[in-house]
């Protein structure tokens, strides 16, 4: 029989066995060739440490309810996208076809059946990697547009996962004047210099806000992005931009320590926006979650933005689950897993 990988249970990922089933006329089944994680998210769910854990999220009234207990959400079937194969279709399928290469969001294991409407053709020309970043580019693209970065503008990024590596790229094509980025892990700022950032900064060596600050002529920069969740990388975006300056975080924040709002925050009029391009409506008008889609799709398909060389570790399925609790336990180790199903 097939197999999946889920969370049987907080922090423990496992291989289980499913059934295939009968394809009902709409849906397509199709053989995984690529698949990878979706390390801030889903982390946060494998673990189950955060509020979406322990209170129910009221969708009415955008707030968790404190004492109400969150459902019960394992086992839960663990991934983000995954690129396969077409191997059969429904009487009724009329956009794949067997032999064709789809990609989608959509969990890891051996195949999926789904309707057709979950998924998109692959580009020729894309690799995995480059379709494994569809889904972080939304984000990037999001916060992007919510700053907005302007022509010549100084941006910091802190945090350089899969969301803040796209994000320096982005920032460039924007027009920014220069990038600087931030992270603890080497992996992570030596991915960001090649593709492009001015300067690194290693936040537990550097004193980053001070350090931008005093490159800057004393200003600071125009724009900086938290992509991490780390409230001392927030406190550092803080620190770093110029007065009336602009800190864009993408991140979900758990717990209340390591965050001072007092000083910079309380003298420099800073303008704090939380981003996530997935929560509707967007305040652009004329955007949705479908045009900031296409329109990530499109960087990564035109080359404009790259990630080829981002999927890291690269695993095969039979290494996915030791994998994936490695990355929960050493995020030093990656930039975001990958698991090539042919090897």
């Amino acid at each position: 029989m097939p197999l999946e990988l889920i969370a049987d249970r907080p922090g423990n990922a496992v291989l289980r066995e499913y059934g295939e089933r009968t394809l009902e006329p709409h849906e397509a089944r199709f053989r995984t060739l690529f698949s990878s994680v979706k390390h801030g998210t889903e982390l946060r769910g494998f673990r189950s440490d955060t509020p979406d854990a322990s209170e129910r999220f009221d969708p009415d009234l955008r707030l968790h309810r404190r004492g109400q207990a969150a459902p019960d959400k394992f086992p839960m079937p663990l991934g983000n996208m995954c690129l396969g194969v077409v191997e059969d279709i429904g009487n009724a399928v009329d956009r794949v076809k067997p032999g064709d290469r789809v990609f989608g969001h959509m969990s890891i294991r051996e195949t999926h059946s789904v309707s057709q409407k979950k998924l998109q053709l692959a580009p020729e020309n894309m690799s995995p990697q480059a379709l494994m970043y569809w889904d972080p580019t939304d984000f990037a693209v999001g916060a992007v547009r919510d700053a907005p970065i302007r022509l010549g503008d100084r941006v910091a990024v802190m945090g350089l996962g899969a969301i803040g590596q796209m994000i320096v790229q982005l920032a460039l094509l924007c027009g920014a004047r220069s990038v600087i980025a931030s992270d603890p892990i080497a992996l992570r700022r030596k991915g960001a210099l090649h593709h492009g950032a001015d300067i690194v900064y290693d936040p537990t060596t550097t004193d980053v806000g001070l350090a931008i600050k005093e490159s800057s002529k004393k200003i600071g920069v125009d724009v900086a992005f938290e992509t991490s969740g780390s409230y001392s990388a927030l406190e550092d975006s803080l620190r770093a931009v110029k007065y009336a300056g602009t800190v864009v975080s993408t991140a979900y924040y758990h717990g209340s320590k390591g965050l001072s709002l007092a000083g910079e925050w309380h003298r420099n009029r800073i303008n704090l926006i939380s981003s996530r391009a997935v929560s509707s409506p967007l305040p652009q008008s004329g955007w949705d979650i479908a045009r900031v889609r296409s329109e990530s799709l499109k960087l990564l398909c035109d080359g404009k933005i790259q990630a080829d060389d981002l999927i890291v570790p690269i695993v095969s399925f039979a290494q996915v689950v030791d994998a994936y609790h490695e990355i929960s336990a050493h995020p030093e180790r990656s930039i975001k897993l990958g698991i090539d199903h042919t090897l």
